[in-house]
């Protein structure tokens, strides 16, 4: 699929350009601790990472379509769940180049279709498609903050 392989080298491109000290353009996080953050989103979506869910039929049908359909880029400033926020419950950043590793598999996983998807925490069951667009929307939102 052209257009998945397109997402993906973008993205990959995007993440070689993040170094440690990027500055962010809103929001707490450095750039590991995005990283970090990013990593523990995938573990928790896939079940290898603890989280309550927080799903509703408003976060299961509106706001997921909004999030995933509407064209427009990601609200800034919207709280996470503590078991993803690296100053609270999330994992603590340790290696910059190990975590941005594990990252990149997380990335090549995805794309190979190797990951077994639980439940989003607020959206709930989704479509590998619906997967697929979250993570490429998740990534290209924290990127964005950090300039890249």
């Amino acid at each position: 699929m052209k257009i998945l392989s397109t997402n993906t080298e973008e993205i990959l491109l995007r993440l070689e350009k993040l170094k440690h000290n990027s500055i962010r353009r809103w929001g707490k996080m450095t750039p590991h601790q995005m990283i970090c953050h990013l990593n523990d989103s995938f573990k928790a979506v896939i079940g290898e990472k603890d989280v309550a869910l927080k799903s509703n039929i408003f976060g299961r049908t509106l706001v997921k379509w909004l999030a995933l359909y509407v064209p427009i880029p990601w609200v800034k400033g919207v709280q996470t769940r503590p078991e993803l926020d690296q100053q609270k419950g999330g994992t603590p950043p340790k290696e910059f180049e190990k975590d941005l590793k594990e990252l990149k598999i997380f990335i090549d996983r995805a794309i190979k279709r190797d990951l077994a998807w639980k439940q989003h925490p607020i959206f709930g069951e989704m479509t590998e498609t619906e997967w697929l667009r979250w993570a490429y929307l998740h990534l290209d939102h924290h990127l964005r903050q950090f300039g890249e």
